[in-house]
């Protein structure tokens, strides 16, 4: 299984959702998302995570609940950029209705555009330095 930058950041995801904070955020989302991680190219070796915003649990895999409410498939490092607020994928123009499920190179999304649109960096633990 390939090592992704990610990784770092989804582990610590999982201790953040065990917080007041953390639980919070499963309050008001309570949404399922699935992320397809490659570590360069879209769906070649991805790693498969389980952010559960009802759970409040990260889990490395296939989600075994069901279906999640929306399926990413992002490159490792934009990913990150995503995820620390370095790029926002609605100015980038990845959120929009007419490229879901149509691969632009930077991402994919299957599933509601209205649900992927609350995966936005305030989810993510915000790292001393990364």
């Amino acid at each position: 299984m390939a090592e992704l930058k990610s990784d770092n950041l989804l582990e610590m995801m999982k201790f953040h959702l065990g917080t007041d904070a953390g639980k919070e955020l499963t309050k008001k989302i309570g949404l399922v998302y699935q992320l397809n991680i490659a570590p360069k190219k879209l769906g070649v070796d991805e790693v498969t995570y389980v952010v559960d915003l009802k759970k409040g649990d990260v889990i490395k895999g296939e989600y075994e609940g069901g279906k999640p409410d929306v399926i990413f498939s992002f490159k490792d490092d934009d990913f990150l950029k995503i995820a620390t607020g370095k790029m926002n994928p609605q100015i980038k123009g990845l959120l929009n209705p007419r490229d879901i499920d149509v691969n632009r190179g930077l991402m994919k999304i299957k599933g509601s555009l209205s649900l992927a649109q609350k995966f936005t960096p305030d989810i993510f633990p915000k790292p001393a330095k990364m």
